[in-house]
Formats: structure tokens, sequence, C-alpha cells
């Protein structure tokens, strides 16, 4: 293969093209305010603990039936076999229960750490994750400010599991398992400005019931899923410590400074090469 002078600086020109493209794709943010995703709204003083939403969950996602005992610790992660564990609190206000999942944010982490978009925030909120676009670098566990995406160590065909909002359900018009078969009505689904409402009517409706506070509006760019609680979510094992920003949102600045590094000089090697080699072969000749 050889490349000429005129060549190699159309792939230059080639490569800036590309580099102003890339940007004005970029340049306008995805997922808060643009989209009308769909969540969750989960009312950990309606919820009773019973536990139903884990088996509803296995059952939809043929996963086996969790173990639950008057042994079971009362806290618990996702696992490769379970995607959502429901957690029981001492409180101020006695036992209180928080269920785990997917936070399903608006700008996941995942997302932007995946580089084969194997994990993929859909149009309608959930944050999935495509089996044929995985390369199994595992960097959506990594970057998973809310450490949910696990992985099948000990398979021999191993995948990512966390909760998908029941992705298949949604497609052919359902609802997620959990909320379709909560007994008490502790879980809500709709859009995520249905459930902020409806959020913001039970907290003035029943101050004394719940803390002000919506946990998952604004908690790393904001999530699917919102918390309503009557103890500050501290008590209940919440992560409070996260910013408002979310992560991806970190890496724009430099990511939109830099790239020019990384598609012009790659060229600029390859030139240089191509120019070095012919070079060597004229003093050869």
């Amino acid at each position: 293969m050889s490349i000429t002078r005129r060549g190699f600086f159309k792939v230059v020109a080639a490569s800036g093209a590309v580099l102003a493209l890339g940007r004005e794709l970029h340049a306008s943010p995805s997922g808060n305010g643009e989209i009308e995703y769909r969540g969750m709204l989960y009312d950990s003083v309606s919820c009773k603990g019973c536990h139903g939403c884990e088996y509803d969950c296995a059952e939809a996602n043929g996963l086996p039936y969790p173990e639950l005992g008057a042994d079971i610790p009362p806290v618990r992660k996702t696992s490769e076999l379970q995607r959502t564990v429901v957690n029981t609190y001492d409180t101020s206000k006695g036992k209180v229960f928080i269920k785990v999942q997917c936070m399903h944010c608006n700008e996941p982490a995942c997302v932007a750490a995946c580089l084969t978009q194997a994990m993929f925030k859909s149009k309608a909120g959930p944050v999935i994750w495509r089996e044929d676009k995985c390369m199994g670098c595992r960097y959506c566990m990594v970057s998973c400010p809310f450490d949910i995406p696990k992985f099948e160590y000990h398979s021999p065909n191993p995948k990512i599991v966390k909760c998908d909002m029941c992705y298949n359900r949604l497609k052919t018009g359902e609802i997620p398992a959990c909320a379709e078969n909560c007994p008490n009505e502790a879980l809500f689904y709709g859009t995520r400005r249905q459930l902020i409402k409806e959020a913001r009517r039970r907290i003035v409706e029943n101050p004394t019931k719940y803390v002000d506070y919506l946990y998952g509006e604004d908690e790393a760019g904001g999530t699917c899923w919102l918390y309503l609680s009557p103890v500050k979510f501290e008590e209940v094992g919440m992560k409070t410590n996260l910013q408002k920003a979310s992560y991806p949102a970190l890496t724009k600045g430099f990511l939109y400074s830099v790239p020019s590094i990384f598609v012009l000089f790659p060229a600029l090697l390859l030139g240089i090469f191509h120019a070095t080699k012919k070079n060597d072969q004229t003093e050869e000749d």
C-alpha cells in the first residue's frame, strides 16, 4: 500500500470533516428535557416488604425464585440471579423497606462508558443491555454510580444482568411486572413528568408521612426511578453524595476539546510511515 502526498492530505481533510460532523451531532444534550421518558415511582411508605416484586421479576425474566426466609440479611445487593431486592432498614420511624434495582438514569454513565453501545438508553426510558453488541469489557459495571450491572462470572456464556424495566413487556403495551402485581400499590408506572407530579401531590397532602424530597429527580442528572420516603434517605441506604449533574457531563468538555488528537494523529503517523518507507525504498534502489 502506498500513499501520495496529495492522498495523505485528503485523509487529514476527511478526518477533519468527520470531527466537525461529530461535534455537530453531539452539540445538544440527550435525555432530560427533550424526551418524555417513562419510569417508576416507588413509595416506601406504602411498601409492606412482602418481596412479591422479587418473585414477579424472577418469573418475568426467567430467573430462579429468590430464597427468602427468616434468616435473609436485611440488606442485600442485586446479583446475576436477582435484578431487584427489597431491603429492610431500622429507622427513626421504625422499619422502612427500600426496593433496589437499576435506576435507569436520564444520561447513564454505563451507556457513556460502553464502547460498543451494548448498553443503550431507549427512547421509552429503560436502559437495556444488548447481548449481540457486548464485548465483555465490563466498563458499565465500573462506571455505574449505583453499582447495579452484574456479570455472570460462572457462566460459559456470561451476560451482563440488570433490571431493564421489563422492556419486552413495554414493547407489547404491558407495564413492568413488579408494578402490575404490587398488592400495596407502592409502585406507580408512568411518564417521568407524571411521576414527579404524583410524588409532589403525595408530599403536599401528607406532609407528616413523607420527607419533603424526591430522590432521583436530580441525582446523577435525574433517573427514571423515583423514591418517596418517610425518613431521610441516608437512613435507608440511598446514596446521598451523588452529584446533581449527569456523570457523562463531566467529560463532555474534555471530549469536545481533544478529538482532533485521536482523529488526526493516526493519519499523521500513517503519512510519516509511508513517506519514510518510500525514502527507504529509494535509498535501497
